[in-house]
């Protein structure tokens, strides 16, 4: 099915037919048409854009110099692929993958696991208090897991698009990744919640994570492809955040158990959790250290059509063409 239905993505490979459309360009219009998020709509989706990932697009103004002949008068110099931005980006991925998996190994062990013999309250904190799980019986942990995923959907479909249209995505990458260690500080807590609240304040804490991780995925996606210095990169390049992110995964459950256990042995099940929550404080120090290759960039949000209330005009990317005689 990926053989028949994949179309090849890299500039130096791709088909002739599939360069034929634009063999009729000129100078007034673009270069490369912009992919919105389905084959018939278009759309020029920038930094500060919501859509399909491979429709993220950063406007850059070349030059070339060429001679009559069409040779190049200096080679352009070869970009370095893994450079500063895009490894920061993909460790903020690895961090990111690990403690949300560690979250969702967690979770399901945590809400069928016995509550702590002691029966104390929010006012009566102690360590003896947060020793145990939430006691819930193993039918409604599936019932639980299941409205989480309604929750989600939610938030990807429509939530999402929302905050990243008023805040754009830089903004909201920060905001959601200061905001992650909460998610994990607050779930230990629930075990001192009376029966007639902990429905409530269990989904009001997956809530709170989902807002979080859903958010996080696709924004730190999308900033590792404006830090991709050319397109040409992007398998490498996605190729190392993948197994990045695989081996994050692979070892963030073997060691999120190894914690609760030893957390039941101490009868302080906060351990576990406070350390992830103590890996999502990592990657929030990291964001100072973040560099937003885009800045770098002229990035705009348009679609294909032009609203007739907008003011400003449509700007395509410009590259600069400089032909200089053979013998010079």
């Amino acid at each position: 099915m990926a053989y028949f239905l994949l179309e090849e993505t890299h500039p130096d490979k791709q088909p002739r037919g599939y360069l034929e459309p634009y063999d009729a360009t000129v100078a007034e219009t673009p270069l490369l048409p912009a992919q919105g998020a389905t084959a018939d709509s278009a759309a020029n989706l920038t930094a500060d854009s919501y859509g399909t990932f491979n429709s993220v697009e950063v406007e850059r103004s070349e030059i070339w110099r060429v001679r009559s002949n069409g040779d190049w008068v200096e080679s352009p110099a070869s970009e370095k692929v893994f450079t500063r931005p895009v490894v920061m980006f993909v460790v903020a991925l690895g961090i990111f993958t690990y403690h949300s998996m560690t979250y969702d190994h967690l979770l399901p062990i945590f809400l069928q696991d016995k509550r702590a013999d002691n029966d104390m309250n929010a006012l009566e904190l102690s360590s003896s208090s947060l020793g145990g799980g939430l006691g819930i019986p193993i039918q409604n942990v599936g019932v639980i897991l299941s409205l989480n995923g309604i929750i989600q959907l939610v938030i990807q479909a429509f939530v999402f698009p929302l905050l990243a249209d008023c805040f754009g995505i830089w903004k909201l990458l920060c905001m959601v990744t200061l905001a992650h260690p909460i998610a994990y500080f607050i779930v230990p807590f629930l075990q001192l919640l009376p029966e007639n609240l902990l429905y409530s304040g269990l989904f009001a804490c997956l809530t709170v994570r989902n807002l979080t991780s859903i958010l996080a995925f696709p924004l730190l996606l999308i900033m590792i492809k404006e830090a991709t210095p050319d397109k040409s990169h992007l398998g490498k390049i996605n190729g190392l955040a993948a197994s990045t992110g695989a081996a994050c995964r692979t070892v963030a459950s073997p060691i999120a158990g190894l914690l609760y256990g030893l957390s039941i042995e101490l009868h302080f099940t906060p351990l576990a959790w406070w350390a992830s929550a103590f890996v999502a404080i990592c990657g929030a120090l990291q964001v100072p250290f973040l560099n937003r290759a885009a800045h770098e960039c002229n990035a705009r949000v348009r679609t294909a059509a032009r609203c007739c209330l907008s003011k400003e005009r449509h700007r395509n990317e410009v590259v600069h063409i400089v032909v200089e005689d053979e013998e010079s």
